[in-house]
């Protein structure tokens, strides 16, 4: 039933465009996610300790709705400022909800935790989130990289490093939905210390190793790895954040069931998730551009979808993860 998009990218939802911005020193990043109009939009937090900008509005009984980008940035509280610079990106083209006179881009953001990632955060009186969010909407595009780039630059899983990744899936209904995610959560996402991940069954191809599942299960399958057991860090300091886009016509009270399901690809993908040490959110972004209004049964499909789709995009982002001088975990490929 299900297959890729050309690009096997969120960017595959007619739309969207995906710019990235990173900092090999911080060891950090910022992810942009720009909508070529506006789209409806909705979310959910599942973590216990999130960080996030104006994500109250997207509340379906909120005013707001339509919004113009979404911000995933690295940086803990510090990475909020790059919603502002995405901001003034787009003010500059004269993007925003026009209010008495002026364009207010509106950006919400989540922020993930990497200051404990063996880079150089000594960056001074004001921390170069906004710089760097402003420079990965100005990179904004239909291709992107993933792994160890804009907010994944300096994530990290229990055990391996974590990174960017994205997916798409294309429906019978001729409906696309796509997934991205900054990967940097407490757990694992690998089946014990094995190479295998907890998402094979939903892998399409070999687009994260083709592995499957391990036969016969390893000893350590059912054991908890989290990341400061791991290296003696302390509780505290994760987050896997993400968006899950769909061409779709969706309300905005459509759009937050659809953030509500992809989280679903959160528990399939990464073991434990949702803890109180992270701050696991999914925008979710509705473009309209396949004009399609999804009768009931299609529309069970496109939620199941996001939770597979998201489960997916997790496992990519760790399996793209490439070495670095100063890294605390070693990358996916050396396993």
């Amino acid at each position: 039933m299900f297959r890729t998009g050309p690009r096997n990218l969120i960017t595959d939802v007619a739309g969207l465009r995906v710019g990235n911005a990173s900092d090999a020193r911080l060891k950090s990043g910022v992810t942009a996610v720009l909508c070529d109009e506006p789209a409806v939009a909705g979310v959910q937090v599942l973590g216990g300790a999130p960080g996030t900008r104006e994500t109250d509005l997207l509340e379906p009984h909120n005013s707001i709705e339509a919004i113009h980008a979404v911000v995933l940035s690295g940086g803990s509280a510090f990475g909020l400022d790059a919603a502002s610079g995405v901001q003034a990106a787009l003010r500059e083209r004269n993007i925003g909800v026009e209010v008495g006179g002026f364009r207010v881009p509106i950006v919400p953001a989540a922020i993930l935790f990497d200051l404990r990632n063996g880079g150089d955060k000594d960056w001074g009186r004001y921390p170069p989130y906004r710089d760097l969010g402003h420079e990965a909407a100005q990179a904004a595009g239909s291709d992107f990289p993933l792994g160890t780039v804009g907010a994944g630059t300096g994530a990290l899983s229990a055990g391996l490093k974590g990174g960017l990744g994205s997916a798409s899936t294309l429906l019978d209904s001729g409906v696309t939905i796509g997934a991205l995610a900054a990967v940097n959560p407490t757990g694992s996402v690998t089946v014990g210390r094995s190479r295998h991940f907890w998402a094979a069954p939903f892998e399409i191809g070999d687009e994260f190793g083709g592995l499957g599942y391990p036969s016969p299960m390893p000893a350590d399958a059912r054991r908890i790895l989290l990341k400061f057991r791991d290296k003696s860090i302390e509780p505290g300091g994760n987050t896997t954040i993400a968006v899950i886009a769909t061409d779709a016509v969706l309300t905005k009270a459509a759009a937050k069931r659809l953030a509500i399901a992809a989280h679903d690809g959160f528990v399939r993908a990464t073991w434990p998730t949702h803890t109180p040490a992270d701050g696991d959110l999914v925008f979710a972004l509705a473009t309209g551009k396949s004009g399609i209004a999804l009768a009931p049964n299609d529309a069970i499909d496109l939620y199941a979808a996001a939770g597979a789709t998201m489960a997916r995009a997790i496992s990519r982002g760790v399996f793209a993860a490439t070495p670095a001088e100063g890294d605390l975990f070693p990358v996916w490929s050396s396993r």
